[in-house]
């Protein structure tokens, strides 16, 4: 216990050296991830095109969209997370041109996130419903939930924004819902 409160000029000198080695290594992994067309949001236009990106990645978010608000806010996100996630590549494809892939992963609603490990399908986040139920959801929501699947590494980058807090209102300017008198929990009394 002494030596956790009070370490030596040998232990602090260790430590700095595996910290420096770590990110060393980090460095040397983010070369290579930015080689393989990570840190940037592309698109993939055919399925087969799919199966080639997809072909080698440890991890990877594949966006099945259309041209719609939505999947234009989730596309937002993305590429902002695309630039932050080296670790992770981030690629996009348009669920009515790729019929086969809609079908073989069970894509029912759009956006839909398919989250690869390992060039299989692990997980999905299926429209905002894990995001607040809101379209303004914050990147940070975003990183959360793809940090909970273990597809991106929310430690990395270090700096982090203050945790999610849930939206007071699906959309901005509404009154919000006020109970009233007649609203009772049962109308059988």
């Amino acid at each position: 216990m002494k030596r956790l409160d009070d370490p030596s000029a040998a232990d602090i000198a260790a430590i700095k050296k595996k910290r420096l080695e770590d990110i060393k290594k980090r460095q040397a992994k983010s070369k290579e991830w930015l080689a393989r067309g990570h840190g940037e949001y592309s698109e993939v236009f055919t399925e087969a095109e799919f199966f080639k990106t997809t072909k080698g990645e440890e991890r990877m978010i594949c966006h099945f969209y259309r041209d719609n608000w939505p999947c234009k806010v989730m596309d937002k996100h993305l590429s902002q997370l695309a630039k932050n996630h080296l670790e992770t590549k981030v690629v996009k494809i348009n669920a009515e041109k790729s019929p086969f892939l809609t079908d073989k992963l069970k894509i029912w609603m759009l956006p839909t996130l398919a989250l690869i490990k390992n060039e299989k399908v692990d997980d999905y986040v299926v429209g905002f419903a894990e995001l607040g139920n809101t379209d303004e959801f914050d990147i940070s929501v975003l990183e959360q939930r793809l940090a909970k699947s273990d597809i991106i590494d929310y430690e990395w980058p270090a700096q982090r924004p203050k945790a999610y807090e849930p939206p007071k209102a699906i959309r901005k300017g509404g009154a919000g819902f006020q109970k009233t008198e007649s609203d009772e929990d049962s109308d059988l009394d």
